[in-house]
């Protein structure tokens, strides 16, 4: 036995232990809430429910404003864009046609070719323009008879034009040619037509249903006057003549006329009182003229002469045929009048043949344009 056998600790026995489960927690019991609560919490969820639709309802009509909003946008722009060509139709293409071929056979020869080739080409780049108008929705068939309205006043202008030379030639062909610029005359007037009855309305329409209804299209009158049309006074124009008379020996009996009136669209021009006449450069003055003898009378020349800003404006036109008793009215353009300006207005209806008293046949107004 080894000295220190007894000193040796006693063998230790290791126990090995299990490791404990975690104790799972215990289940609570569900809190119960008061029924007042409850009601609480449903009138919260249906104020929720109520404040969202309202939400709701606030962006579809922010939506609808704004979809709205640039359609009506789209709408006066276009509406902008028809009025600033059809205003340029008539003050760059119509206006200085006529004064070009009114006394075209004093002119030197080739200049009145020359000036209506110019404004035909005028014309041609309108209807180019107009073709690339951005059309909003709904105006597709305005925007068709805007452009056959420029179509038809190019067809107008080139017709004539090829018909000018021949009519001043004053050759076998002249008379027949001075008829067919009347035939063609007819096709301005058509334009202005579907213009004021198919074309400007149909946007107003428009512009009306969407809110803008304060917007006007600009009128667009290509012809002047209906005297035009007639083949008499389109060879009186441009020859600078008036048109023969039934005849030079007048039949027995009284023979005259009388001037009624004298008005600017729609407004009667007073004697002895400044007329404030709201008609831009180019007034046309329906003057009306009664046959005041026994017999009719044939082109009856009525003449309109504007003094203004130093200036003479003189312009007529004809009355093809007036009846004893009867009134007949006649348009008669002037062009290119100063705005803003004192001007005198003379009036002369020219004694038919026969006729000695000439005292009701004339009249002066004081009138200012704007």
């Amino acid at each position: 036995m080894s000295f220190f056998d007894d000193d040796e600790p006693p063998p230790t026995e290791v126990t090995q232990t299990r490791p404990s489960r975690p104790t799972p927690p215990r289940a609570r019991r569900p809190r119960r809430v008061p029924a007042s609560d409850q009601h609480a919490i449903v009138v919260r969820r249906r104020v929720l429910a109520g404040v969202a639709l309202i939400v709701l309802i606030l962006v579809i009509v922010l939506i609808a404003s704004v979809v709205g909003g640039g359609k009506r946008e789209a709408l006066e722009t276009y509406g902008r864009n028809v009025s600033t060509i059809a205003k340029q139709s008539v003050e760059n293409v119509s206006v200085p046609f006529f004064q070009a071929i009114s006394g075209a056979s004093s002119q030197q020869h080739g200049t009145v070719e020359e000036k209506i080739n110019t404004l035909r080409a005028e014309a041609e780049t309108q209807a180019m323009e107009a073709k690339k108008l951005s059309v909003p929705s709904g105006e597709e068939a305005a925007q068709r008879y805007f452009l056959q309205v420029l179509g038809m006043r190019t067809e107008g202008i080139t017709k004539i034009g090829g018909l000018i030379s021949v009519a001043l030639g004053g050759g076998s062909e002249s008379a027949n040619a001075y008829k067919q610029i009347a035939g063609a005359m007819e096709i301005f007037l058509a334009s202005d037509v579907v213009y004021s009855q198919r074309a400007a309305p149909l946007i107003e329409e428009a512009l009306s249903a969407n809110g803008a209804s304060g917007q006007s299209i600009a009128a667009s009158r290509f012809t002047p006057n209906i005297g035009w049309l007639e083949t008499s006074t389109v060879t009186a124009r441009i020859t600078g003549k008036a048109a023969p008379t039934a005849g030079t020996a007048a039949t027995p009996g009284t023979h005259g006329s009388t001037l009624v009136s004298v008005s600017v669209g729609g407004t009667a021009l007073a004697p002895g009182e400044l007329n404030h006449v709201s008609s831009g450069p180019n007034p046309t003055f329906d003057v009306k003229v009664e046959d005041a003898g026994e017999h009719p009378e044939t082109n009856v020349r009525v003449n309109v002469t504007v003094t203004t800003a130093g200036k003479q404006y003189t312009a007529y036109n004809l009355i093809p045929q007036t009846s004893p008793g009867s009134a007949s009215t006649v348009e008669v353009p002037i062009e290119g009048l100063p705005l803003n300006t004192g001007a005198k207005v003379e009036v002369y209806v020219e004694p038919v043949p026969g006729e000695t008293n000439v005292e009701n046949n004339k009249a002066t107004y004081e009138a200012t344009f704007s």
